[in-house]
Formats: C-alpha cells, structure tokens, sequence
C-alpha cells in the first residue's frame, strides 16, 4: 500500500512542473484526413497546460501520477564493468505513422483532445484513453507485430499542413552504458516522456538527449529548425534525440512523466557510462532518428508544440515480452548492430532472432 505522503508528493511534484516540465502550447491544427479527431485551420488545442496525471486513469486508479511496477526490482547495482569491446549492441525498430490526434495517453489520460497534435506511430489504437492491457498485442504500424508499443511526438507543420514522416521511421534500442552486457528489457507498461516543450534553444542543445539537433542537406546541430533547405529530392528535415536509460525498478510512471529514469553518469575517472545509484537498472536507451518530407522555404515550419528547440516526445511500452527480450539479448547484450529482424550483416554466423514476417519462431 502506498504512503500518504507518496501521495501528496505526486500531487506536489504534478502542480509544481505545470510550467517547468510539461509546459502549454496553444497551436492551430490543419485539416488531416488521418486525424483521430475532427480539426480545422480555425480549431485551438491547448497542449500540457496542467499535470494531469493527478486525475485517475485506467493504469492510476487513485490518480496520484504513480504507477508501481509488479514486481519491483530491487537489489541492483548499477555495472561499473567495461565488457569485451563492441563497436555496436542496437537493434532497430522501424514503425511508420499511424494517425494523429490532440490527445496524449501520458500526460493526460482519459482527455480526449486536452494535447497540442501527436503523430503517432506504431500502435495503431493509441488514443487518450490507451493503457497498457488496450495497447498490448494490438495492431501495430511496426514491422515487428511483437512490438505494440505507442511512439509519439508532436505533429509538424508548414503552414497549415501537417507534415507526416513517410514509410518506417528509424528507432534505435540501444545500450546506453558502457556495460552493455547489463541491459535487460523494458518491463510492461513503462511509459515516458522524453524532453520539454518548454525548453529554451540552449536547453534543448545542452539536453542530455541531443545527438545532432535539426539537420537538413549539410545543415547540422540546429537548435531550430533552419530556415531553408536544399531544394532537392534526396533533402528531408531531420532529427535524432535520446531517451534516458536508467530505470528506478520501482515506478512504471510517476507524476513529471520523467522521474522514474535517468540519464547515465560518467564513471569517476573514465569515460565510461553507468547507471546512477538512484536508478542502478540499465534499460534500451531509445533514439528517434526521424525523417519529415519537407524542404525549400522553411521559414513556416513549426512543431504542434512551438519551435524546433520545443520538440519531446513520448514511448509507452508495450512489446511482446519474450520477443523483447530475445531482440535484447542477442542484439544489445550480445554486441551487434541488428536490422528490425535481429539480424546483424556484418556477423551472419550469429544468424537472427525473428523469421521472415519478423516474428519470434
């Protein structure tokens, strides 16, 4: 049973990252065929203008924002171990955009277009009021139907039209630490979200998840998104970011969205990276490398949530287990570089984890 006071700490931790952590947008959305919800050039959603995840939803019965892990997992150290070296331990997983929609399952659930617009991508059946047990073994835009978790970020725009990501987009699972051999799987139903929309430019560049920011044509580690871009075929508006992979084992969600994980730290003289004693479970460290169709005159691209430096985005796990963990153990632990079958070309010797329909055999 959880403590009063753990209760009243969610319901402080929600009210005091109102404006730091979840911050508000208010954004005209476009007309998109795909949308899960009616929208118009003239239509206004407020995006993260409360912590709603004080109010009850299907995963937070009590609605005090957290949500326990059954079991826990206790008992661990964070590995301080430098393995035998491998140059990669990831495996991707490629999922295309499903639909978009005012609503966020995370932040707040059970409200239907309370969001700025998400595209979605993945699960197909996310929506405001998706919790663990409707998302799993749900139909899924992955190329691994074991993967049904929801993948989400704010939509963008040119002007008043929506601007979709097309075809798979690439997500790494990777080992955010040194010891690449102490990842273990996501438990079900962890949920995150990762970044701020409130962020300034320096804060989203000095973020512990910024790879190489927006990038277009030989434009790289934009804070915004440029102003122009080649007008070329083979140019696209990209970005990569990265999630944090140390896990408290206690909490699959807590009230901020973010608490529950941490970043790794740098081993004391070394250069290595391991989990902090405060979140010792090293997890996939996940990365959005995605891909907008869009080039030429920039000067109108914005994201649902404000500028470039706003973008954040959201993973809710909910991945077939014993296919998770075999993508983990023989791609992550086992020091590969794996394509969304586990499958690593570079070592075809150590054969692959899913068959042809990129399913567990």
């Amino acid at each position: 049973m959880r403590l009063t006071s753990k209760r009243l700490s969610g319901l402080l931790i929600g009210s005091a990252l109102v404006t730091s952590v979840l911050g508000v947008g208010a954004i005209a959305t476009a007309a998109d065929p795909g949308s899960t919800s009616p929208s118009s050039a003239a239509s206004i959603h407020t995006g993260h203008s409360m912590a709603a995840s004080t109010q009850a939803s299907g995963d937070d019965a009590d609605g005090d924002g957290y949500i326990p892990a059954v079991p826990q997992v206790t008992g661990v150290t964070p590995s301080d171990r430098t393995p035998p070296p491998a140059y990669f331990h990831e495996f991707q997983a490629n999922c295309s955009v499903t639909h978009t929609a005012p609503d966020d399952p995370i932040v707040y659930p059970g409200q239907p277009g309370r969001s700025h617009d998400h595209t979605f991508m993945g699960n197909a059946s996310t929506n405001a009021n998706s919790t663990t047990d409707s998302l799993y073994g749900g139909a899924t835009a992955c190329k691994a139907p074991a993967d049904a978790s929801a993948y989400w970020m704010p939509s963008l725009y040119k002007g008043d039209q929506k601007i979709l990501p097309i075809g798979p987009q690439v997500i790494y699972y990777k080992a955010g630490v040194t010891d690449y051999t102490s990842v273990r799987p996501f438990p079900k139903g962890l949920r995150f979200v990762v970044g701020n929309p409130l962020q300034t430019a320096q804060q989203f560049r000095n973020h512990k998840g910024f790879v190489e920011g927006w990038e277009c044509g030989d434009s790289f580690f934009n804070s915004d998104i440029p102003t122009s871009c080649p007008s070329r075929p083979d140019v696209q508006l990209n970005i990569r970011f990265q999630a944090p992979s140390c896990w408290d084992g206690k909490y699959l969600d807590t009230p901020d969205h973010q608490s529950h994980m941490a970043y790794p730290v740098v081993k004391p003289g070394t250069n290595d990276n391991m989990c902090p004693a405060s979140h010792p479970v090293a997890l996939p460290m996940v990365e959005f490398k995605m891909a907008f169709p869009v080039n030429g005159d920039m000067s109108q691209v914005r994201l649902a949530s404000g500028r470039g430096y706003s973008f954040h985005y959201d993973f809710f796990n909910a991945w077939e287990e014993r296919t998770l963990k075999a993508m983990v153990d023989h791609c992550i632990v086992g020091g590969l570089q794996c394509d969304p079958r586990g499958y690593d070309q570079n070592h075809p010797d150590r054969g692959a984890v899913l068959n042809a329909e990129y399913r567990l055999p």
